[in-house]
């Protein structure tokens, strides 16, 4: 969506809160041998103290509140009883929302206690790449130039990017144009960022895959080469200088 008024604004600014919130709160409260299904259960609370409502389970009837993704699964992860989280686990939780006609996006990878297994590498790897994209994003930008600074950045610190996963316009709905917002340049894409839009920018930075495949149960994704991935993402609205980060209550870019 483009906004054009305060209204809209404070509308974006509200779904906003609710989603960064409650990811916050859920990364904070994951722990070892807590399952994925009472942490998706604890957010969906959280979100429901808000007013708001599921995203992933209102358009597409999601089985689950949250998408949770447990190491090898790289993101849409359903939230099960059967998942326990233990120590060193690589994490990603994406909370994305309704509230009164207004939606946004936020997602966040982790370790669940002590990093036993080095993915904090990867993990402040992609969450760097989402900062300094989002900084380099104003109106005018070719969207695939930001394509661009994302995957030259991966590959300074050794890591690939997922080619068939990228960012998204939204606001009035999950998904809506500018879509396809890749980790990479797209020689093809003359698109340029529109000031007063908002857009989902997510950052998809894998140590040895580069397309992600869904798994036996309709939802998960994994890498078509196995490994691991990490994933973050913020809703902004473009500007002519520096983006407004619509989702920053989450931590990531305090």
């Amino acid at each position: 969506m483009s906004i054009t008024n305060e209204s809209e604004l404070a509308g974006m600014q509200k779904v906003s809160e609710a989603v960064a919130y409650t990811l916050k709160e859920m990364t904070r409260y994951a722990q070892p041998g807590m399952t994925t299904k009472e942490l998706d259960d604890f957010g969906a609370g959280i979100l429901s103290g808000f007013g708001a409502r599921s995203a992933p389970f209102l358009t597409y009837g999601f089985p689950g509140c949250t998408c949770i993704s447990v190491n090898h699964e790289f993101c849409h992860g359903i939230p099960a009883e059967t998942r326990v989280l233990r120590e060193g686990d690589l994490i990603n939780i994406d909370v994305s929302a309704e509230l009164n006609g207004y939606w946004a996006d936020n997602g966040n990878s982790f370790i669940i206690g002590e990093d036993l297994h080095q993915h904090g590498k990867l993990v402040d790897a992609s969450r760097t790449i989402l900062e300094k994209a989002i900084s380099r994003i104003s109106g005018g930008v070719r969207i695939a130039d930001i394509g661009h600074l994302m995957e030259t950045e991966a590959r300074k610190r050794g890591f690939r990017v997922i080619k068939n996963l990228g960012g998204h316009g939204v606001g009035r709905s999950l998904h809506e144009q500018p879509d396809e917002l890749m980790n990479f340049r797209n020689r093809f894409d003359t698109r340029r960022f529109r000031k007063n839009s908002v857009v989902a920018i997510e950052t998809f930075i894998s140590t040895t895959s580069h397309i992600a495949v869904e798994l036996s149960d309709g939802w998960t994704m994994a890498g078509n080469k196995g490994g691991y991935m990490a994933q973050h993402e913020h809703t902004i609205m473009v500007t002519d200088g520096k983006p407004v980060i619509l989702t920053r209550a989450n931590g990531i870019m305090n």
